[in-house]
């Protein structure tokens, strides 16, 4: 037994590694950790999009939409909440989603890319133009009665997705490339949360609103006090969301405000930090008798615990959370999301009747045209105006490409569609399908676009 074990956890000067620890052990920038997560979660996403369509046109297909709208309730004594699977994925599950997507704004908004007006011009430009010019190709086609609710379907850029598509090409498209494709989803994001926020909130019960107000309030109140400790902010966001859920707003968004109350400044700045962690150091070495085992040496144990203490601190809890969930969101809750709204059923009988349905034109040419015409447009006009520059080392030709990219709506396209056609299920299947078979088309086109315009990277 001991020499299986010798074999599999070698020791080399003081490490012990598994074979599949080797790969963790790597120092990766926040940002290469970001597109890595983004480019794997596209591919699982693409992945439970397949499966979604096979399990709505396979022998499952009943089983499925049975499963997926089943009624689950919680409850504590006499109160409870009952909500379809489906409700729950896109309500609370949801949340979680747009609590990432907040996190990740007010990063962007502090020290990232959209915190300087210099280099926030062109992606801010560009995703207006990506959104305004969409909404207005839909709505030109859709122009009245329920099929013109779903004009901000394709003004959504799927981050994961194109981000996924674009890191495919990092040996021939510039690091400035993928990051102006961030910022540019990100305040996609921002308008695509204002559009459910003003426009798809239906009735207003006011009593539940004033309550969130007071919890959103309790939030800010948390952050002006320096509270850095995220369980009351925790509890307090479970709260906002259910009052929410209650006043008609979209319970999503209480992620978003969430995310915004959250503590962006550390406990120790790094000159703090660093003659703590001398101080733990020599402590440590004190503390250290060599051959024995951490797990008998209580005092080791003690430094080490405290030195993981004040790791954490000097990390602001932005930073942290974002850390922290940006796994699960991204590998588990889209990736769900992606399997309960995907599959959408497909009849051979009536695709000539599909593919020239007004709401699938109008959601299929938004997304690809509208996008490519939008962005670019957008584009040129800023750097004509000499407002912006071109991001290093990246050709314009590199933006029109990434304008196509911008046309996978996917994630954000459904949820709004969600919203925009809740109640009527013929309408939401041509949006659906107006989704898939233009993210698909963006995809690909984008991809071929970029390839043949970009040449190898010079490592």
């Amino acid at each position: 037994m001991k020499n299986n074990l010798k074999d599999i956890f070698k020791r080399n000067k003081g490490v012990y590694n598994s074979p599949w620890e080797k790969s963790f052990d790597s120092i990766v920038t926040p940002f290469e950790e970001f597109i890595h997560k983004q480019t794997t979660s596209g591919l699982l996403l693409m992945s439970m999009a397949v499966l979604a369509l096979f399990l709505a046109n396979g022998p499952y297909a009943s089983a499925y939409a049975h499963f997926i709208h089943m009624p689950v309730s919680i409850g504590v004594g006499d109160w409870s909440l009952e909500m379809s699977l489906n409700h729950w994925i896109n309500d609370a599950l949801m949340a979680l989603f747009f609590f990432v997507v907040g996190l990740e704004l007010k990063r962007e908004l502090l020290v990232g890319e959209l915190a300087s007006l210099k280099n926030a011009s062109l992606p801010i430009a560009a995703a207006i133009g990506g959104m305004v010019v969409p909404a207005l190709i839909y709505f030109a086609i859709n122009p009245q009665g329920d099929e013109a609710l779903g004009w901000g379907i394709p003004m959504a850029t799927d981050i994961a997705f194109a981000i996924g598509a674009l890191a495919l090409l990092a040996s021939r498209v510039p690091k400035a490339l993928i990051t102006f494709l961030v910022a540019l989803a990100i305040v996609d994001d921002i308008g695509a949360v204002l559009v459910i926020a003003i426009f798809y909130t239906e009735t207003i019960s006011i009593t539940p609103l004033m309550f969130g107000v007071g919890l959103f309030a309790l939030l800010l109140a948390f952050n002006l006090l320096g509270i850095r400790k995220t369980t009351p902010y925790f509890i307090v966001a479970v709260a906002l969301w259910y009052a929410l859920l209650q006043s008609g707003v979209h319970a999503t968004l209480a992620g978003i405000l969430g995310a915004l109350t959250v503590p962006a400044t550390p406990k120790y700045d790094p000159e703090l930090f660093s003659e703590h962690v001398k101080d733990l150091m020599s402590r440590f070495k004190a503390s250290h008798e060599p051959g024995k085992s951490i797990m008998t040496n209580d005092k080791l144990r003690a430094v080490v615990q405290t030195l993981e203490n004040g790791v954490h601190s000097v990390e602001t809890p932005l930073q942290r959370l974002e850390h922290t969930w940006h796994l699960p969101v991204a590998y588990l809750i889209i990736p769900i999301f992606a399997l309960a709204n995907a599959g959408i059923s497909i009849d051979i009988d009536s695709l000539a009747e599909t593919f020239t349905h007004p709401v699938m034109v109008g959601v299929s040419l938004g997304l690809v045209l509208g996008k490519f015409i939008g962005i670019t447009g957008a584009s040129w006009l800023i750097l004509k105006l000499g407002i912006a520059v071109l991001p290093k080392d990246t050709r314009f030709t590199q933006i029109a490409g990434v304008s196509l990219l911008a046309g996978i709506g996917f994630t954000m396209s459904i949820f709004v569609a969600q919203l925009g056609f809740s109640g009527r299920e013929d309408l939401l299947l041509m949006a659906k399908t107006g989704i898939l078979a233009a993210s698909l088309l963006a995809g690909i086109t984008g991809y071929i676009w970029l390839y043949v315009v970009s040449k190898p990277q010079a490592k």
